[in-house]
């Protein structure tokens, strides 16, 4: 079974140089998007109530002026 899988992955993804390249580019995006947005939610909760967006309500903003 494993080595099915590891055959239709290469024949679909890695034989061919340009769909290697695709597939790396793509992996490199997500992995890239996915790393970043995991460093945020761990950056917001390591900091939780220290930040604009926390505490922004104590100070009265104007809604017109308020940003999110």
């Amino acid at each position: 079974m494993v080595n099915t899988v590891v055959r239709r992955v290469y024949h679909g993804l890695f034989r061919r140089t340009s769909t290697f390249a695709l597939t790396i580019l793509l992996g490199a995006v997500l992995f890239e998007r996915a790393f970043d947005s995991g460093g945020d939610m761990l950056w917001d909760h390591l900091n939780r109530g220290k930040q604009w967006k926390d505490i922004k309500h104590k100070y009265g903003l104007p809604a017109e002026e308020e940003e999110d």
